[in-house]
């Protein structure tokens, strides 16, 4: 591909956390599934990631609530929840399998970066430290705690897109959840759908562009002529 033809840099690169940064998706889904079933509600991890995934937790009690009814689920659910993903964090999160050297080539390149994720501050905050990448992100960090509306909503790309000084028309988000891309897309922004599987088509529907590897990312971000191998 000629210079020419290579993608517009952008002013920031906004990142989703979980399936993005940290390999995450099937812990978060494995306990998910368990909590609520213990509500009553006997659900897969499959069918919790296709029903949950990329949601904010305050936006799952009401649909267990509309399944097994009201009062069905404890005031202390979703804090028990949390604390539990916590440790389970502490212990078991992982990059990415490319990710740090893309952010690596982006943060050499002079670009800013920021991370939004539905997440609780808590667990955000434990995930950037595992990964070793708090630092990087410090200042540029936007949990669902931080916003008045979590994805899909703009807000959190909005915030993250003015932490670095620059317009959200102008960034790049790379998300991998339809939620989370429809956010991307209402803020203004162009939206790398990190792709799973069979998540491509649907990523594409809500106007993402999806990419398999993290090692394409330097490319599609134009700072480099050609993707990795």
């Amino acid at each position: 591909m000629s210079a020419a033809a290579m993608p517009r840099r952008p002013a920031a690169v906004l990142f989703d956390c979980d399936g993005v940064l940290a390999d995450t998706e099937a812990l978060h889904d494995r306990i998910m599934a368990e909590e609520v079933s213990r509500l009553g509600w006997d659900i897969s991890p499959e069918e919790g990631a296709r029903r949950f995934r990329g949601l904010a937790w305050e936006a799952i009690a009401p649909q267990v609530e509309e399944r097994l009814g009201p009062g069905s689920v404890p005031a202390d659910f979703l804090p028990q929840l949390i604390a539990r993903v916590v440790r389970a964090l502490e212990e078991e999160a992982e990059p990415v399998h490319g990710v740090l050297a893309a952010l690596e080539a982006i943060t050499a390149a002079g670009i800013p970066v920021a991370v939004a994720s539905n997440s609780s501050r808590a667990e955000l905050a434990t995930k950037l430290r595992r990964l070793g990448l708090t630092e990087m992100f410090r200042g540029r960090t936007f949990s669902v705690n931080d916003v008045a509306r979590p994805k899909p909503a703009p807000d959190m790309y909005r915030a993250a897109a003015a932490s670095c000084g620059a317009d959200p028309q102008d960034c790049v988000v790379v998300e991998d959840s339809v939620a989370g891309a429809r956010a991307g897309v209402a803020a203004g922004s162009r939206v790398l759908g990190f792709a799973h599987e069979a998540s491509a088509p649907a990523l594409r529907a809500v106007g993402a562009e999806p990419f398999f590897a993290m090692s394409a990312l330097p490319f599609l971000l134009g700072l480099t002529p050609v993707a990795a191998g």
